[in-house]
């Protein structure tokens, strides 16, 4: 299937490991030129590397994103670049984890403002350029708990769970401008995060790379008529029926 993403342009977040990694090298693999993101100039680096030596184009902007000014400086930065803008995929890092009576506000406001809002300010930043041309798709990289909570990852929980509510809300909105608005919400996969806290028992696991894969099709032009859902990437592991 061609996804129609040669020649598009995408910026993606948190891009210097994992899943955002995974994603930005599969849209680059379809032939989208990716701006890459993340706290980490070095590692971003090597995400160009890797894209440059199998032929794409790639550029690496180094960024906090919990920044306010941050998502508006990476689409200035793409536009400026490409003079377009097609894609954004906004990925952060999870929040520690604790129980729900047991974290903070300080704690629940910076999960707040990592794991919802910074992705929020990037598609505000996204639209309107995506808008102008009658074509956009933002991606958001969640997790699997906006479907079924996770006890022991509160801020996770309740932050993603608000980013899934703004997204439902604003994907009537720009519909009818050729954008839409989905959330890939991973299960577990083969990540840094997750050797960190312990591979459940008996637990299966994706890799990143299959689930950079949906992320681009999320992306793509087939998927013009998905819009304001959440596709759970967790090999059948959430049990909930919506």
């Amino acid at each position: 299937m061609d996804l129609g993403l040669s020649g598009r342009v995408a910026v993606v977040t948190a891009a210097s490991k994992g899943l955002g990694r995974a994603s930005a090298l599969a849209l680059a693999a379809e032939g989208a030129r990716v701006l890459v993101s993340a706290r980490t100039a070095d590692l971003l680096d090597e995400v160009v590397g890797e894209v440059t030596a199998s032929g794409g184009e790639a550029i690496a902007v180094p960024a906090d994103m919990t920044d306010p000014a941050a998502p508006q400086r990476l689409v200035d930065a793409a536009l400026e670049r490409w003079g377009r803008l097609d894609a954004v995929v906004g990925n952060a890092g999870g929040p520690p984890s604790g129980r729900a009576l047991d974290v903070d506000d300080d704690a629940l406001l910076a999960a707040f403002q990592a794991n919802a809002l910074a992705s929020v300010r990037l598609a505000r930043a996204a639209v309107p350029p995506m808008a102008e041309r009658g074509w956009g798709r933002v991606v958001f990289i969640a997790s699997a708990s906006v479907k079924q909570p996770i006890p022991d990852l509160a801020l996770s929980n309740t932050a993603r769970t608000a980013l899934w509510a703004w997204t439902k809300t604003a994907a009537a909105d720009v519909a009818a401008r050729g954008v839409t608005i989905n959330i890939a919400a991973p299960g577990l996969h083969a990540t840094d995060r997750l050797l960190e806290r312990g591979v459940p028992a008996g637990a299966r696991t994706g890799t990143p790379e299959d689930f950079g894969k949906v992320v681009a099709f999320l992306c793509s032009e087939p998927a013009a008529f998905v819009n304001g859902t959440a596709v759970a990437v967790d090999g059948g592991a959430t049990l909930g029926l919506l």
